[in-house]
């Protein structure tokens, strides 16, 4: 279980695929960590060296005692990159982790190939509020099956619900395992998110992507990104919802690969 000291804090992480492929990071939604990547690290770790990881206050990195900002965070995977030695990647990443990626992406330029920030927002509006304060409630209840009861359907649509309902019980015993102090250090950490006026000054790549049925984040807030940012592109995946890395995997798959085929640069040129 490799770990690593980054800006002040032990890091947990994982790579996969060839030594020599350029880096793509994947930080984590929320409340998951580098499990949740199931689906699409056989896949991508074909083509790029992938680099999974647990943030502050998640999974298998260590849990310190807050306040966390979203700042710190893209602070915290600069100083892991920094000790594993890797100059520049492709940095990306689902709601939280998607937030994260960008703001890594004009704190650290130099360090930045491009950014994919899927399912994330630059503000939090009033509804989006609303929510998140309602989890932090159930979370100081620290009972998980509760705090499932009342997220899994922000986080998935109606007809994957359906579809997967037997799987989404059975996942009741990660909730109540939960780290409930530094899960409401992240909700605090989310919820100081308010970086509207910052997206200029990425200027690299960007692919920006929204479930055309995400609840809990729609399609709005990507639009709104991808005003500000002077190189995005946006993709619409649909009928999926929120988590759309496990809702249509292999969607998400094909345009992140998409994506990243188009910075490499072609034969003659390298």
């Amino acid at each position: 279980m490799p770990k690593i000291q980054a800006n002040g804090v032990e890091l947990y992480y994982e790579l996969h695929g060839p030594e020599s492929a350029d880096v793509l990071v994947l930080s984590n939604g929320v409340f998951a960590n580098t499990q949740s990547w199931v689906y699409q690290k056989p896949v991508l770790s074909r083509h790029f060296r992938l680099l999974l990881y647990d943030c502050r206050g998640q999974g298998q990195s260590e849990h310190p005692a807050g306040p966390y900002s979203m700042e710190l965070h893209a602070d915290d995977l600069k100083g892991l990159l920094d000790a594993l030695g890797i100059a520049r990647a492709h940095i990306g990443g689902i709601s939280y982790g998607g937030e994260i990626s960008l703001i890594f992406g004009y704190r650290y330029p130099a360090a930045t190939k491009s950014v994919i920030a899927v399912s994330a927002v630059s503000q939090v509006d009033p509804l989006l509020r609303g929510i998140i304060e309602g989890w932090k409630i159930t979370v100081a209840l620290r009972d998980g099956e509760k705090f499932f009861w009342l997220t899994h359907t922000d986080n998935f649509s109606e007809g994957w619900i359906a579809r997967n309902w037997a799987f989404l019980q059975a996942s009741i015993p990660r909730y109540q395992a939960l780290d409930f102090d530094a899960a409401l250090c992240l909700l605090d950490s989310f919820l100081g998110l308010n970086i509207t006026g910052e997206l200029h000054r990425i200027q690299a790549p960007t692919l920006i992507v929204c479930g055309e049925k995400d609840a809990l984040k729609p399609r709005q807030y990507a639009e709104r990104i991808v005003r500000e940012i002077p190189q995005a592109e946006f993709v619409l995946i649909p009928d999926a919802g929120h988590a759309v890395m496990w809702e249509k995997p292999e969607v998400l798959n094909s345009v992140i690969l998409g994506f990243l085929l188009k910075q490499q640069p072609a034969a003659g040129n390298q």
